[in-house]
């Protein structure tokens, strides 16, 4: 299926898996709208968005089995990076609905309306990987932080969540107003705001020092730093993570930050490839400070949520490295290690969530001691989650191989990173310490004799955990499959070619 972007009617047959995502949400709401708030009816909501998710996944696979691609380079991009990039951002929505049926429950929060605002969030994040487009890109954003203001605030009988969405809300606004600041310098400089569109401009005029653009790069970063977390646009996020509830933790840790950094790559790769000697050495520092910063604030950390809080801070560091590699094989490295973390993240989340009592916050460290002597497989799935956002060779799906390609994409980058990739091995050295140290806990102390005894998994939390453990064992022993499946999606900076380095791009229609 080749579509124009140019007409209308192709341009929405390209969006189909947004659409339908979009217009079966607007359904699920007024459903929710239907009846009182009741356990049962938040329940039947969250089935029916499990429902629309797999719908949903069921149409990017069609969409990218048919071999979809575009004739044209419009607002979006049609290609595989963005199938395999929607197919992680509906995985991560699929578990975060079966978290919050059981978590939400327990912790009564009867609204309905939480299961489809994660489906709005994750319509945004597919629009927000699709976008080839600086405004396409704008919209994404808000449609997906909106939701997200909204979720992390969900639980009104807990004053944590209150604060956590105002302080959401308030410096996510503040951050839109750089991102705004940045698309304005941008267009201002180069006369467009599509991505490719842009490198060409930059490439036929030789902007390459214009202070406007330069600006607009910075501001930019500042905006989309903040969706990422970068350091030292994290501050909102340990806070945030802690007082939103579990799964939304963990739909914000995974989800939205895969989607803004798969915009940061394709708009770097496509538009300001040919400025990187301004932007490469800025987003390297950037790099260094948040794999740095997000490792050494995380071993002082005693509660678990804000421990995995700066524990995503780092994995943001390290998938900036691809970003800041800008050669062939950095949205192979990206996509795997996206894949990868988003499951091992919802699979430690989900523990963390099976843990917490009714009216208490079992988030302590100290919460886990022993439990290997009451809650054997919760312990042993624990620790491989930990070992697996750790590096350890074995659980390999994020740590071992996931850093391994980053450190391939940095090593074949056209700009030397060699010390770059080494502070990567050792910022992943310095994170044994905090994750080694949930893993000690659990097995080698005794369970206090006043701990309260957690409740029973219901059956959609016992299979988030399960099914995240056993793709992180199984692409431990065999990531090849994954690595392939990413190899044949990923894309290259924009008319890069090895043999001849950069070219001057193509005349746009």
């Amino acid at each position: 299926m080749t579509y124009d972007l140019f007409i209308p009617s192709q341009l929405m047959g390209a969006l189909l898996p947004d659409l339908i995502l979009m217009v079966g949400s607007m359904v699920l709401m007024l459903v929710s709208a239907l009846r009182p708030d009741s356990a049962a009816h938040q329940r039947t909501v969250g089935i029916g968005a499990m429902a629309l998710v797999a719908v949903t996944i069921a149409a990017v696979a069609w969409m990218a089995a048919g071999g979809a691609t575009s004739a044209t380079n419009g607002p979006i991009a049609v290609d595989g990076f963005r199938w395999i990039a929607d197919i992680i951002l509906l995985l991560a929505a699929l578990a975060t609905v079966a978290l919050s049926i059981e978590h939400n429950a327990r912790k009564g929060i009867m609204q309905g309306e939480a299961h489809v605002l994660v489906l709005f969030a994750t319509a945004g994040m597919m629009v927000l990987a699709a976008g080839r487009d600086l405004m396409v890109v704008f919209l994404g954003i808000e449609i997906m932080s909106v939701a997200v203001y909204v979720l992390a605030g969900i639980n009104r009988a807990s004053v944590r969540s209150a604060e956590a969405s105002l302080k959401y809300f308030l410096l996510g606004a503040f951050a839109t107003g750089f991102l705004l600041y940045g698309i304005a310098l941008t267009y201002g400089a180069t006369g467009s705001t599509q991505f490719t569109q842009i490198g060409a401009a930059i490439q036929r005029f030789g902007l390459h020092a214009n202070p406007m653009l330069l600006i607009g790069i910075g501001m930019l970063v500042v905006g989309l730093g903040f969706k990422i977390a970068a350091v030292p646009f994290h501050m909102w996020a340990p806070d945030v993570y802690e007082g939103s509830p579990t799964p939304v933790t963990a739909f914000m840790a995974a989800a939205v930050k895969t989607a803004a950094l798969a915009t940061f790559l394709r708009l770097w790769f496509e538009s300001f490839y040919y400025v990187i000697d301004a932007w490469g050495r800025p987003l390297w520092v950037l790099a260094v400070v948040t794999m740095v910063v997000g490792n050494v604030v995380a071993l002082s950390q005693r509660n678990i949520k804000r421990m995995l809080a700066y524990s995503s801070i780092v994995h943001t560091g390290y998938l900036l490295v691809a970003i800041v590699a800008s050669s062939a094989f950095a949205s192979t490295a990206f996509l795997f290690y996206a894949f990868a973390y988003t499951v091992a993240t919802f699979g430690a989340f989900g523990i963390v969530a099976a843990l917490e009592h009714s009216g208490e916050r079992a988030t302590l460290i100290s919460d886990y001691d022993g439990l290997w002597h009451t809650r054997p497989w919760l312990a042993i799935a624990m620790a491989v989650f930990m070992l697996s956002l750790m590096g350890f060779p074995v659980f390999g799906g994020i740590g071992f191989f996931g850093k391994w390609y980053i450190l391939q994409a940095a090593l074949a980058s056209p700009v030397s990173l060699g010390s770059l990739a080494v502070i990567l091995v050792l910022t992943s050295v310095i994170s044994a310490g905090y994750y080694l140290q949930v893993v000690r806990v659990m097995f080698m102390k005794e369970r206090p004799a006043d701990a309260l005894e957690a409740p029973p998994l219901g059956s959609l939390t016992r299979t988030v955990v399960a099914v995240s453990a056993v793709i992180i064992l199984g692409m431990g022993v065999f990531p090849s499959q994954l690595v392939n499946l990413t190899a044949a999606h990923g894309f290259k900076p924009y008319n890069f070619s090895p043999a001849a380095g950069m070219r001057a791009p193509a005349p746009e229609r």
